[in-house]
């Protein structure tokens, strides 16, 4: 009886150690924000927010990193994220307006912000009508070029 006691509090500190270690992995501790270099010229202050909202956190060099992404291996999935969508797109780094077309498309297919994201993020869902708004803001912005 006592080695069936036993074999849950040893699975628990096992698993104490593995996420202990995973903690040394350096992977994902970058949490720096280069500075902003050219922010688009936004049609409102409310298309802006809108995108601050919904989209600067993986899209900007203004990403504000949440408690958890300090937390192997959630930071490695927050870090890869973030890399990834500022390598896609970075409003911080704005080249002109030519990618409006591709975030227009994104929006309206339901892909961003990404379903996964807004779990954590209830605040970035936008409604239809916020929605439509961010769209024409953005493809303002393509007619800037």
């Amino acid at each position: 009886m006592k080695k069936l006691v036993l074999i849950p509090v040893v699975l628990l500190l096992l698993g104490v150690c593995a996420f202990l270690a995973l903690q040394l992995v350096p992977y994902g501790r970058d949490h720096s924000n280069p500075p902003v270099k050219r922010e688009p010229t936004w049609d409102s202050p409310q298309t802006r927010a809108l995108a601050k909202r919904a989209c600067f956190d993986c899209h900007s060099n203004e990403v504000v990193w949440p408690w958890y992404s300090n937390l192997a291996p959630v930071s490695w999935l927050v870090y890869r994220d973030v890399v990834k969508g500022r390598a896609e797109l970075n409003f911080s780094e704005w080249g002109g307006g030519e990618e409006s077309e591709e975030i227009v498309e994104e929006i309206q297919k339901g892909k961003m912000p990404e379903p996964k994201y807004l779990i954590m993020h209830p605040e970035a869902k936008l409604t239809p009508a916020e929605k439509q708004q961010l769209i024409q803001g953005i493809q303002a912005l393509g007619k800037r070029r």
